[in-house]
């Protein structure tokens, strides 16, 4: 029955090496790293890509308006993939009355398939250019999260990497030393003279 002995690294004997003590440390640094150090890490850039997104986000809101518009005529038939999943949608030219400036027209995005005459959500910014609606709340959190998660695992990856770079330099250091004391020792085992 094989039994293994914990903590044997950092006890006093004779079979243990200076590589053994660095191993048995650098495995407690890295436990440390990976349950401390990398989520708190992630938390920390989750917490700053969340400040900056609300900010974009209101940036967005104050600068872009939704109106209902009535599509006067459509300019391209041909619908076009919107990333995300969203709809498909096409060109068309739009009208609204602006409580100021009265009856506007201009180009925008619509769902393909709406006809001349139809009513339809329109988001414009300051220059009456049709834009994407402004992010929620829900596209605020998906970003923080993901960043969040990102960074988490891109830690994890840097120590794990310093983890196996502290692990390849012990290992051949300790068979470095094993290297030395066998040429010591082999004369007296073998008979041998170097």
């Amino acid at each position: 029955m094989r039994s293994r002995v914990y903590g044997w690294r950092l006890r006093s004997s004779p079979l243990r090496r200076r590589s053994d003590v660095v191993e048995a440390w650098t495995l407690v640094t890295v436990a440390v790293l990976l349950l401390v150090v990398a989520p708190l890490v992630g938390v920390v850039t989750a917490w700053w890509a969340h400040d900056d997104a609300r900010a974009m986000a209101r940036e967005q809101w104050a600068d872009r308006r939704h109106v209902r518009a009535e599509v006067v005529e459509r300019v391209s038939h041909a619908a076009a993939l919107v990333p995300g999943g969203r709809q498909p949608t096409a060109r068309a030219t739009v009208r609204w009355t602006d409580p100021e400036q009265g009856p506007r027209t201009a180009t925008a995005r619509v769902p393909a398939g709406t006809r001349t005459g139809e009513t339809v959500d329109v988001w414009l910014n300051s220059r009456d250019r049709s834009v994407t609606p402004p992010p929620g709340t829900t596209a605020v959190w998906q970003s923080t999260v993901t960043i969040g998660v990102c960074t988490t695992g891109g830690a994890v990856a840097v120590i794990l990497f310093g983890h196996t770079v502290v692990r390849h330099a012990a290992l051949r250091r300790r068979l470095a030393e094993w290297d030395r004391e066998w040429a010591r020792t082999e004369p007296a085992w073998t008979g041998r003279r170097a």
